[in-house]
């Protein structure tokens, strides 16, 4: 079977909605910040459709290795939204996949080699979508486009999916098979995904991290161990052999509302757990509870960080000694775990920007996830009523910032064909011209001059994108 990605007319648009705004005096514009700059932002009602109450879920991203280009994928309640953020300034907006089946809260994407996998929660018959992203290479579509591709259909509904990219096997999460529990999918061949059975004795699994153990316990050296969160506890599980899950250990917390995901520090040493509703059940503030798991059969709980508000705690990661947290109306929030194992293990908050400038109160509004693990620093954001932004941290965007400037375009708007001019001991390599339906109509290589002609007069009035060194986007006018 084959389904469509659905790309709007403007495919090229580029987005200034709020633009860059350095965090200066606490804000960024209209939005609470400390040490994070907004570089871009594309609303809701550009990613999603207009079917049903549009707004944000999941984010993930994808960096294509043949190009280096960054790409957001944000989930969204009636679709999934791809928008190249290269150039985290002036992003662009390639393009949405429509849900295969109804509209819900809960949309889930992860990436494996140049595929994204998609699942969706209370849609009815939806499966598992599979989309080679490769595709958004295609800067010349004028039409629908059909992927080459199948949905998953041994499954129908699903909350969540994470992938072990070592082994390139997918865990289907909360799925209407295995009591919710995790569904294994190999997808070594992602068109070609066999299913490998599933575990369902500790029911259902709301979110998990699986890897391939490095850890500190030597028992498990080398074995796939998956981490589910499981409502009310947490299930340490074996899934080496898929026919054969062994349990490793469980445990649970004081104040137990909602368990609902956590991370491993990148020595997977500790595991940090966020629970959804003890903010809401108990009247206590932001909390972050950490494990030692230096004994997988035997997990202790070594400290609880609180935050600066009852915000309620959603999706986090960690990447290096920074644990990044959506936490709804607080937005994201950055914490220093530099400190984890550690007497005094206190993590300290080096960092925030809030896409819910109202109050950081107890409420499902606001950031839903946030990605980190882009190489150039861009973080992604997917707020549920907001929708995507980018930022980084502060002063970290001078490099991008000097190369953009080292381009100019004049006269601009024109009537006659305009000249681009290099600066700053840059040069310009290769241009390439698209009109607002995302059809290149000029592309010139090996240029390796300081300036260029570009040849535009003869053709209609309108809008044009220039890309210059396949880095840097320009608009021109002709008139």
């Amino acid at each position: 079977m084959k389904y469509k990605l659905l790309f709007i007319i403007l495919q090229l648009t580029l987005f200034y909605s709020y633009g860059q705004t350095p965090c200066t005096n606490g804000f960024s514009g209209e939005f609470p910040c400390n040490n994070y700059d907004l570089l871009s932002h594309v609303p809701v009602s550009t990613l999603a459709n207009s079917l049903g109450n549009p707004e944000g879920s999941d984010v993930w991203g994808w960096t294509d290795p043949d190009t280096g280009k960054e790409y957001a994928i944000a989930a969204m309640t009636n679709s999934t939204a791809f928008v190249d953020i290269t150039d985290p300034i002036n992003p662009i907006f390639w393009g949405r996949l429509d849900s295969n089946a109804g509209n819900n809260y809960w949309r889930d994407v992860k990436i494996y080699g140049n595929y994204a996998f998609i699942v969706a929660d209370n849609v009815g018959n939806h499966g598992m979508q599979v989309f080679d992203l490769t595709r958004l290479r295609e800067t010349n579509q004028t039409e629908e486009p059909e992927l080459p591709d199948l949905v998953y259909d041994e499954v129908t509904s699903c909350h969540n999916i994470i992938i072990n990219e070592t082994s390139a096997i997918a865990y289907l999460l909360g799925c209407n098979t295995f009591n919710g529990g995790p569904n294994f999918v190999d997808i070594s061949d992602p068109l070609n995904p066999v299913n490998l059975g599933g575990y369902a004795t500790d029911g259902y699994t709301h979110d998990a991290q699986v890897v391939t153990y490095s850890g500190p316990d030597t028992d498990y050296t080398g074995k796939e161990i998956l981490v589910g969160s499981n409502e009310n506890k947490v299930v340490i599980l074996d899934v080496t052999d898929k026919s054969n899950v062994i349990k490793v250990s469980e445990f649970d917390y004081s104040q137990i509302g909602y368990t609902h995901q956590g991370w491993f520090t990148e020595d997977q040493r500790y595991f940090l757990l966020g629970d959804e509703e003890d903010e809401l059940n108990f009247g206590i503030n932001t909390r972050t509870l950490v494990f030692d798991f230096q004994d997988l059969d035997n997990p202790i709980q070594i400290n609880t960080y609180l935050g600066p508000s009852n915000a309620i705690d959603h999706n986090g990661y960690v990447k290096g000694t920074d644990f990044f947290m959506a936490s709804y109306r607080a937005g994201m929030r950055v914490l220093d775990i530099s400190t984890i194992g550690e007497t005094n293990n206190q993590f300290t908050e080096i960092g925030y920007f809030d896409t819910y400038p109202t109050n950081n109160g107890a409420g499902f509004n606001g950031a839903w996830s946030v990605y980190p693990y882009f190489d150039s620093g861009n973080i992604i954001i997917n707020d549920i009523e907001r929708g995507l932004f980018v930022v980084r941290k502060s002063e970290t965007l001078g490099n991008i910032e000097i190369l953009k400037n080292s381009f100019s375009i004049s006269p601009n708007p024109t009537n006659k064909n305009p000249v681009i001019k290099a600066a700053q001991n840059q040069q310009i390599k290769t241009v390439a011209v698209f009109n607002v339906l995302g059809r290149q109509i000029f592309f010139k290589h090996n240029i390796n001059d300081e300036e260029f002609v570009l040849p535009l007069e003869k053709n209609l009035k309108g809008m044009y994108i220039v890309k210059v060194n396949n880095a840097i986007y320009k608009k021109i006018i002709l008139y």
